[in-house]
């Protein structure tokens, strides 16, 4: 029987489906918490028995979500996407030399989508938060005394400044 390991991704969190055999047969998308990447795998349980559309025919029938895309890559290696109703990519293969190796993959995770999840996140104990000492208040600052207005001259014009 094969396992479901969720495992820490560099932005995230993902998971893989093991064969019994241990062989990685899926590869999820990155998913930003635990919680939501164990909902990626119930759709993986969900959405396991899909049809396989199989591009790599010419006239290969097209199939409606969810599916499993079997095509070609870049490298000529056969390979498949497990896509949910959504349109959404939940996991894909491996890169395979033939197509039957690429469709025995797709038929182990038919077979083991029922497996157990394995949990490899340690999670890391948070140190209880410091409690916060309340700070005296600051002292008041003594208020300057006030500077003693020097009286304002009276403007007198002309006649002062003849004197």
């Amino acid at each position: 029987m094969g396992k479901f390991v969720v495992s820490k991704a560099k932005t995230g969190v993902k998971f893989n489906l093991v064969a019994g055999n241990g062989e990685v047969v899926l590869t999820s998308q990155v998913y930003k918490t635990k919680a939501t990447c164990k909902k990626g795998i119930a759709s993986i349980q969900r959405i396991a028995d899909s049809p396989v559309e199989d591009q790599t025919v010419a006239g290969y029938k097209a199939e409606s979500k969810p599916k499993y895309e079997l095509y070609l890559d870049k490298k000529k290696e056969y390979r498949f996407r497990l896509i949910a109703r959504n349109g959404q990519i939940v996991g894909s293969g491996e890169g395979y030399k033939t197509r039957d190796a690429c469709k025995n993959g797709i038929a182990s995770i038919k077979k083991n989508a029922d497996s157990q999840i394995v949990d490899e996140i340690v999670e890391e104990k948070k140190a209880p938060a410091a409690k916060k000492v309340a700070k005296a208040p600051k002292a008041e600052k003594a208020a300057k005394p006030a500077k003693a207005a020097a009286p304002k001259a009276k403007a007198c014009g002309r006649k002062c400044a003849k004197k």
